[in-house]
């Protein structure tokens, strides 16, 4: 998250007006993330407090933006925890503020948990089945945005910037990808909407009677229809990963599999790629980590990443492919 776009609260309150959301209290800017405007809202109606988060898409164009929000509003019908978009009076769920699309949705509770352990893994990666499950029949199909040909065409824009040996590691990822994207078993994997962005930060737990238990996912403004062995690599290329190293930590990543095998089993086809969609989840964040760091945009609150996290990850992937997928239990 990070704020692009200033708003004012007399600006927002013409907004939550027309959503009959209350008397704004309080408009913090967000920090944290790289893509949207982002503000936390306070507001009050008929004597009760609510909790808001409003999103102004700086990338993201009013054709596009449906997509997610419709996403988001099936998710949470279906019973994921996720944000449920605000509608406005006709049922709307996109709105506009600041001659950008912008959406209101409620503020999840709980906190991010950033050193994660295998119970929260098995948490995320139970969820992350059952997303992939409840979103099987969502009815609108839009690409992932940020698929092979985006990394394709961005990875031409970043070489300039890049030493040897980063330049030879790339271009050789590059045509790894596009090589396994045309073959058979590429082909059959399973696939449907996916949140292609569900790390540490964008999940959220509570403790209930003194253990953690998930209570949301959010920030779905990357999401897609792609593999879902995707989804799950780029899970997994945060949640079982040691951040200082690049490493994957067995014991997570077993957890994290177990968990979501155990609802939703791996077809052949995904077994075989899962070591490929491992590298191509870390190569599609080095390129945006690398795009937003060498090409940056201007923003009053902004948290960088470090590219150089996933050069690692890729690497890792490169020279110890993960074995010994897990089986679903019966």
């Amino acid at each position: 998250m990070a704020v692009y776009t200033e708003v004012t609260i007399d600006e927002a309150q013409l907004l939550f007006n027309h959503l009959e959301l209350g008397a704004i209290q309080s408009l913090t800017g967000c920090k944290g993330g790289i893509e949207n405007t982002n503000y936390f809202v306070n507001t009050e109606k008929d004597g009760h407090p609510h909790e808001f988060v409003l999103t102004l898409f700086e990338r993201l164009n009013f054709e596009e933006l449906p997509f997610y929000l419709k996403l988001m509003k099936h998710l949470a019908r279906e019973g994921i925890p996720v944000p449920d978009p605000s509608p406005d009076v006709r049922g709307e769920l996109m709105h506009c503020l600041k001659d950008k699309p912008t959406a209101v949705v409620n503020k999840l509770s709980g906190a991010s948990e950033l050193q994660p352990d295998t119970n929260h893994c098995a948490e995320v990666g139970t969820m992350l089945a059952r997303m992939h499950i409840a979103a099987k029949n969502f009815p609108i199909a839009q690409k992932n945005l940020r698929d092979l040909q985006w990394c394709t065409e961005t990875a031409r824009v970043v070489l300039p910037y890049l030493n040897t040996e980063q330049n030879r590691l790339l271009q050789s990822e590059i045509a790894y990808q596009n090589h396994i994207s045309k073959c058979s078993a590429y082909q059959a994997l399973p696939r449907g909407p996916v949140h292609a962005d569900l790390f540490r930060d964008n999940v959220m737990f509570e403790k209930k009677n003194g253990v953690s238990a998930l209570s949301g996912i959010f920030d779905f403004y990357f999401a897609g229809v792609d593999t879902w062995l995707f989804d799950l690599a780029v899970a997994m290329n945060d949640w079982s990963i040691d951040p200082n190293t690049g490493q994957e930590d067995p014991s997570r990543a077993q957890s994290f599999l177990k968990a979501y095998t155990n609802v939703r089993t791996l077809s052949k086809a995904e077994r075989e790629l899962f070591p490929a969609m491992l590298r191509a989840g870390a190569l599609r964040f080095w390129l945006s980590r690398l795009w937003d760091f060498h090409l940056p945009r201007q923003a009053s609150i902004l948290t960088a990443h470090d590219p150089n996290h996933f050069e690692r990850v890729l690497n890792a992937r490169i020279h110890q492919p993960v074995m010994n997928l897990p089986h679903a239990s019966s």
